[in-house]
């Protein structure tokens, strides 16, 4: 029976109400007890000065790639999310998938990934599996009930819920929403929802995915709130949300700590009507990859993209930064750091959420260290039902990030997305090192999250 003490740091526990200096004791991969004695272990490691806290959740991944041929995962997301402090991805949102959810779960029980993984299953991606790739057309009975069989297969392999990206796929029905989302009702699963419409839509939109939660009967979460109502909106969008949940409505929200989202250019947000819509200009969209790469877009690129390449990633600064402080805040909304891995140019969210969140809510005190650590870990496993995650209570797993409060700071830049951070000095997945001094240790020690 291994033991390890992590000695001298600044316990932080939201689930108990823990904030005080002490040490943390580790037996095998469980969590033993928060303690201020200091018994004899295998390891220890100094924590002084330092805040100790569970790993880091991210409500909201978007999985690794496939290696070709397909058969293992690709490592570089979570390598990224590894060393900002997240112990466990939320991946499969937005209704997509990389390849079947359960098989992607089974790939990662079999090697070991960078860090934890629970997955939803996606509906566009089961939509395109049934043959109805035509994203602005509605689909048939016939196809919904096919959908919603393999829903169930993906469900019942341990899929945490459902997630769907109507913004992304217009032709969605009600029905079809309705649908999957039933199957998650009274088993615990949870529904999320990357919303129809954002800007003044999303009001419109919001109010969809509150019916769904009650028509269902199921849990809603409200995917990465800034980037569809960060436009002047967010002060009545979290009001609304907070009323839905006094008429029994059980939504809650994620975000991220950037003012400028991500997708390709042949998305449904940049059909024709997008610069009205967000009072904006080509000028303000960044073009990633291709043949345009590290250029600001024009009307002549936007059009050639969109008829040659409309895979092209982009980033487009639209989003008002009073708006996503109003997000961050809020008691309604968890961190989701809507990671999409590019090379080179790319979001630097993939790298830098946890960290940003940290130098620029917690470190000014505009959320207390308590309540930011809960948006990063409590909150989560408390909205998956995650018992043994979140938290440091007798036999949870001993999922441990170590940071240091004066120095974690995001690194990563639009112009490249993949610098580390700085101040996340330790990460424990399972109560060994996945993490030390900044450095990955051991890439194979994350495991299927399955409910």
């Amino acid at each position: 029976m291994k033991r390890t003490l992590i000695q001298g740091g600044r316990i932080v526990d939201p689930k108990q109400g823990i904030d005080r200096i002490s040490n943390l004791l580790i037996e095998n991969n469980r969590i033993r007890a928060v303690t201020d004695e200091a018994p004899e272990a295998d390891e220890v490691i100094d924590a002084s000065g330092k805040i100790v806290c569970p790993g880091f959740i991210d409500m909201h991944m978007h999985e690794d790639e496939l290696e070709p041929g397909g058969n293992k995962i690709k490592e570089s997301m979570s390598v990224s999310a590894l060393k900002m402090g997240v112990t466990t991805d939320v991946a499969g949102n937005c209704g997509d998938n990389v390849c079947d959810p359960d098989r992607f779960l089974d790939m990662a029980d079999r090697d070991g990934v960078p860090v934890n993984v629970a997955m939803l299953a996606g509906h566009t991606y089961l939509r395109n599996r049934n043959g109805r790739k035509d994203k602005y057309r509605p689909i048939g009975e016939a196809d919904i009930r096919a959908m919603t069989e393999e829903c169930r297969k993906y469900l019942d392999a341990g899929c945490i819920g459902v997630s769907f990206g109507v913004k992304y796929v217009p032709g969605t029905t009600w029905n079809e929403m309705y649908s999957l989302a039933r199957l998650c009702a009274g088993d615990q699963k949870i529904v999320a929802s990357h919303v129809r419409q954002d800007v003044d839509g999303v009001f419109q939109a919001a109010d969809e995915l509150a019916e769904l939660g009650r028509e269902a009967g199921v849990r809603v979460q409200f995917s990465h709130i800034g980037s569809m109502g960060a436009y002047g909106q967010m002060e009545t969008l979290l009001q609304n949300v907070e009323e839905y949940r006094m008429q029994g409505v059980d939504m809650m929200c994620d975000c991220y700590p950037y003012t400028a989202f991500s997708t390709e250019i042949g998305a449904t947000t940049y059909d024709p009507g997008f610069l009205d819509r967000y009072k904006a200009d080509y000028g303000d969209i960044l073009i990633v990859n291709g043949k345009y790469e590290g250029q600001r877009c024009t009307e002549a690129i936007y059009e050639d993209l969109r008829r040659n390449a409309p895979d092209t990633s982009t980033i487009g600064y639209f989003m008002k930064e009073d708006d996503i402080e109003r997000a961050l805040v809020s008691p309604l909304v968890m961190i989701g750091s809507d990671g999409v891995r590019t090379d080179g140019l790319g979001h630097p969210r993939a790298s830098g959420t946890f960290p940003r969140f940290i130098s620029d809510y917690i470190r000014p005190g505009k959320v207390t260290l308590l309540d930011g650590v809960r948006k990063m870990t409590t909150m989560a496993a408390d909205r998956l039902h995650l018992s043994n995650k979140g938290n440091f209570i007798t036999g949870s797993d001993a999922d441990v990030v170590v940071f240091d409060l004066d120095k974690t700071e995001d690194k990563a830049t639009y112009e490249n997305g993949q610098i580390p951070p700085t101040g996340i000095e330790q990460v424990l997945i399972g109560g060994q090192r996945a993490l030390e001094d900044g450095i990955v240790v051991n890439k194979r020690l994350g495991r299927a999250v399955r409910r």
